[in-house]
């Protein structure tokens, strides 16, 4: 299936990204550990991309992917690279005028989104100066979202796909190298982060231009199709500011915490990303232009389809990861990062958060996987409507958990969050008629479950048989470590299989050609 193909090569890039952002953060973690310098450059890493998940990623796909598509698919190659150009001056110039902005008014900024900072003058000097130099960041990587979209719209998922490996490849190098010219290890990421966001750019244009899609940039006019893109954008910008509220409630409230809250999430979280990048983002990105197109040229039954196997891939590969990660989170947090600076006392505090995390991962994928559905339909404010319950939720549950858990029920507030925002657009969904489970789904949903516990109940029992390597030396550890995720992964496809969780013909779909590599003329 073309679906799994595509699925497949984002999923496929994104794990070797992934991968590099795991040594980066081995490094962060052993150089940085969770110092005030680890708390200001963390926030400082966060404020631009809370704003490109607001401006581009999230917001922006929804609206424009259909639209573009739409254009490819009735009117042709060169109507679509119009409206992609006229969207681009629009985007171009409102994002220098907020950067701009946003750089005069960056100590201000701080006081709301990290308020904790201000009794600590180091934090929050180090917080102000990080997110001065990675703030232009947003601009470059926003730009890079816009052409994604197109090259995804195309079929072409795998530069895109590759774009993260050059961010996390800049600041391996900007610790490794640039920080031994710099006053602190957070100077050098934060410079990295501004050169690594030129460095996507660039990439993704030469990208569009072998694509023989590249943009241009016009005078901004508001064009009607502008606009129309612009109502359409507007409730997703909407619904993406509520998310990332969502997401940057965390921080604020990590951040009246003692010291070293806000890194333990971070390096939590990061683990928890893994199958959510690789997975989620991956089914999300493939799925969206798919849907698009076979709704715009009344293939109703193709797309329901579509979503049954994108939530049946989704729930396969993500079950069996949230299981490990809630299970195992002390012995892995512990071979990945407890070194130098890091210590077990670290380890600890962040395995808890992780664990807590890793009740809400298949939530967080299937919100991935459903909000496509409301997008290729050019529904954007449903979606909007539903993120502000999860908002509301997650705050309630963060302010009441954060007093007898600190950050661990900070974690555990989004976790639940999560699940409400699922719940709720499955039920918009389905009281739609717009996503009947078909028999294949119910029959192998409730098999990957139990495949899912049996590898769990497995891989704990190894983890305690192999107490002893997990504790040894660097290379001992790491070898532990490798055969304890080895054999859970190769228990719980043989228990899958065996179970009836999915059949040999689907890893042919794999790879098989996907029919998006050659969109019509």
């Amino acid at each position: 299936m073309a679906l799994f193909r595509s699925i497949a090569t984002v999923g496929g890039y994104t794990l070797i990204s992934r991968v590099l952002g795991f040594i980066r953060d081995i490094l962060l973690a052993a150089i940085l550990g969770a110092s005030v310098v680890a708390d200001a450059f963390f926030v400082a890493f966060k404020l631009p991309n809370f704003f490109r998940r607001l401006f581009a990623e999230g917001a922006f796909n929804a609206a424009f992917v259909p639209m573009f598509a739409g254009f490819f698919e009735k009117n042709g190659r060169q109507e679509a690279k119009r409206f992609g150009e006229e969207v681009l001056a629009v985007l171009f110039v409102a994002l220098a005028l907020f950067v701009a902005a946003a750089e005069v008014a960056m100590p201000w900024l701080l006081y709301a989104l990290a308020p904790g900072f201000v009794d600590d003058p180091l934090r929050y000097g180090y917080a102000t100066l990080f997110t001065r130099i990675t703030f232009p960041y947003l601009l470059f990587i926003s730009l890079v979202s816009l052409m994604g979209g197109v090259l995804n719209s195309l079929g072409r998922f795998a530069a895109v796909a590759a774009t993260p490996i050059l961010l996390n490849l800049v600041l391996i190098g900007s610790l490794l190298i640039l920080a031994g010219y710099t006053e602190t290890p957070g100077h050098a990421l934060a410079i990295g982060v501004g050169v690594a966001g030129l460095g996507q750019f660039l990439w993704l244009a030469q990208a569009l231009y072998r694509a023989d899609m590249p943009l241009r940039l016009r005078r901004p006019r508001l064009t009607p199709d502008v606009k129309r893109f612009l109502r359409l954008l507007a409730p997703g910008a909407i619904g993406a500011g509520i998310v990332q509220i969502n997401l940057f409630v965390d921080v604020i409230l990590a951040s009246l915490l003692p010291a070293g809250a806000i890194s333990y999430l971070y390096y939590a979280d990061r683990l928890n990303q893994l199958p959510l990048g690789v997975v989620g983002i991956a089914i999300g990105t493939a799925l969206l232009p798919l849907l698009s197109r076979q709704l715009r040229g009344g293939d109703r039954q193709g797309a329901l389809a579509s979503q049954n196997r994108a939530i049946e891939a989704a729930f396969f590969l993500t079950l069996p990861a949230a299981v490990a990660l809630f299970l195992l989170s002390t012995p892995i947090l512990h071979v990945l990062f407890e070194r130098g600076a890091f210590t077990h006392v670290e380890v600890q505090a962040a395995a808890a958060a992780l664990s807590a995390y890793a009740i809400g991962l298949p939530a967080y994928v299937l919100v991935k996987v459903l909000a496509p559905a409301y997008f290729a339909r050019q529904d954007t404010a449903t979606p909007v409507r539903i993120a502000g319950i999860a908002v509301v939720v997650n705050i309630l549950f963060s302010v009441a958990l954060m007093i007898p858990f600190a950050h661990v029920g900070i974690a555990l507030a989004t976790a639940i969050a999560s699940w409400c925002n699922a719940a709720l657009l499955i039920a918009g969904l389905r009281r739609r008629g717009e996503l009947p489970l078909d028999a294949r789904l119910k029959k192998r949903l409730p098999r990957m479950g139990l495949a899912s516990l049996a590898m769990g109940g497995l891989a704990f029992g190894a983890a305690e048989l192999l107490a002893a390597p997990l504790a040894g030396g660097e290379a001992e550890r790491w070898l532990a470590l490798g055969l304890l995720v080895a054999g859970g992964f190769a228990a719980y496809v043989l228990l899958a299989r065996l179970l009836g969780a999915f059949e040999k013909g689907d890893l042919r779909s794999l790879f098989q050609k996907s029919t998006l590599d050659r969109p019509p003329a």
